[in-house]
């Protein structure tokens, strides 16, 4: 006699797996709710078909996290190394790792006078770094820095052919895989004294994240039945034997 795997039992197992990564996605969202620059992850599943042994197959669950891209609300500060992207692009700073791009334009002066992240990453411009010696700094809309009056530099913002296929990198920072080249932007949006807030919705992630949690109390529902038949199944064979 030949005894198949449970498919129901195999397919509440993915369905359960895919939504506790989907609540750990919401759940880093909403940590990250005023984390300045933040874009926020989606996790999605959809169906895909598994090659087993021999002529069988199954349809199974795959996973695929997104970023949003949309942009939060901008928030006055009156820093003069607060700096907000309105609209398209991405600074560009450099780490050890290599070029990264952030949303997040706060930003400071460090022991060496260059402009760079408070994780220490350089703030790319023209041609490098961006050295600051003067005390009165300004930044035209397009990025040009002018120091006490004088045009010293101007911040390097860049976009992508498809900003959806960044990867994030930690720290608030993006990579971007090879074949996704950089596209400089000659007139962005640059506003001097403002932050790029976080993009994520706090009634939304709430709202997801209660969705959620009963969507996998349902399925571990399922699952107890499922294994309240099998210990059915096994009780009245016994008693057959």
């Amino acid at each position: 006699m030949e005894i198949k795997n449970r498919l129901g039992l195999i397919e509440s197992t993915e369905t359960m797996l895919a939504h506790s990564q989907r609540l750990n996605q919401t759940s880093n969202n909403l940590a990250n709710v005023n984390t300045d620059g933040y874009k926020r992850d989606d996790v999605t599943f959809w169906e895909m078909l598994y090659k087993n042994s021999g002529d069988q197959a199954r349809v199974g669950k795959a996973l695929k996290v997104t970023t949003s891209h949309e942009q939060g609300p901008l928030k006055q500060t009156g820093n003069q190394l607060d700096f907000a992207i309105n609209g398209e692009g991405f600074f560009k700073v450099m780490t050890e790792e290599g070029t990264r791009y952030t949303r997040s334009g706060h930003f400071l002066i460090n022991s060496q006078g260059q402009l760079s992240t408070p994780g220490g990453d350089l703030v790319w411009g023209e041609g490098g770094p961006i050295s600051i010696t003067g005390q009165n700094i300004s930044v035209a809309d397009d990025g040009t820095i002018s120091e006490d009056g004088i045009t010293i530099n101007r911040l390097a913002v860049v976009s992508f052919d498809n900003p959806g296929n960044l990867e994030k990198a930690g720290r608030n920072l993006f990579r971007t895989p090879g074949q996704n080249n950089e596209i400089p932007l000659n007139s962005p949006s640059v506003k001097q004294g403002f932050l790029e807030s976080s993009n994520v919705n706090t009634v939304k992630e709430m709202t997801e994240l209660i969705d959620l949690q009963r969507a996998y109390a349902s399925q571990q529902k399922v699952i107890r039945s499922f294994d309240e038949l099998d210990d059915l199944a096994i009780t009245r064979l016994g008693r057959l034997g």
